[in-house]
């Protein structure tokens, strides 16, 4: 890979990505880019890191969650722009394949990554998405998705087939994606190093779900009950 087509690639997506408040931003990209390389860094095994670093930049060129849960999207247009810059087709093909893969769609979701850069790439990004930095994006997101905060009549769901977590035409709120996604997260990561800064962010949530509960008032036990399984 060439330094041109990276930092042409970053261009791009930093311009793509200026006034996104959705927590998807080019500042959310930078930090799994830059996670990645250190997961790449630190991995024993021989990594391709161009194929990490581009697959990292262009993870969210086009989120399903913006395109009415075509997952298609983002491979189609990452694969677009990669050929119209001179990308060897091996990368193209790698690069798009780890994209197609790479997010979370809930528990009962089997696709798994193929290789050891898409691992890193999913590691990197799923980093992100708790701990302190997790838990603000999550905000972010329910607020740009006009989710209520918490609401005692709406169950969390734990066991979501990738056709239920897509589904946005069901009722959500932000307290339950700790339980229907974040707090799941710690058993996934591939890497030693995600698994380490992973247990440290998971206890985070923790504490802060189990504050927030009891901020908010929560009387319902079932939600207090339900984050001990996570401990």
């Amino acid at each position: 890979m060439t330094t041109e087509l990276l930092l042409k690639t970053e261009a791009m997506i930093r311009e793509k990505q200026q006034n996104e408040a959705s927590g998807h931003d080019w500042e959310h990209t930078k930090r799994v880019w830059k996670m990645a390389r250190r997961l790449a860094q630190r991995e024993p095994q021989s990594v391709q890191t161009e194929v990490v670093e581009l697959a990292a930049l262009l993870h969210d060129i086009a989120d399903w969650k913006f395109h009415d849960g075509d997952d298609t999207v983002g491979p189609r247009l990452a694969m677009e722009w990669l050929r119209d810059n001179g990308a060897d087709e091996d990368t193209v093909q790698h690069v798009a394949a780890i994209i197609r893969d790479l997010s979370y769609k809930g528990s009962e979701n089997k696709t798994a990554m193929q290789t050891l850069e898409g691992k890193i790439v999913q590691d990197a990004d799923r980093l992100d998405a708790v701990g302190y930095i997790g838990i603000a994006r999550t905000f972010a997101y329910g607020g740009h998705a006009g989710q209520a905060l918490f609401d005692p009549t709406i169950e969390p769901r734990l066991r979501l087939t990738p056709d239920e977590y897509k589904d946005r035409t069901v009722k959500a709120t932000t307290v339950n994606h700790f339980y229907e996604k974040l707090l799941q997260l710690k058993g996934s990561y591939h890497t030693e190093e995600a698994k380490r800064i992973g247990e440290e962010r998971h206890r985070v949530m923790i504490q802060f779900l189990t504050g927030l509960l009891e901020d908010l008032e929560v009387e319902e036990p079932r939600f207090h009950e339900l984050i001990q399984t996570f401990d």
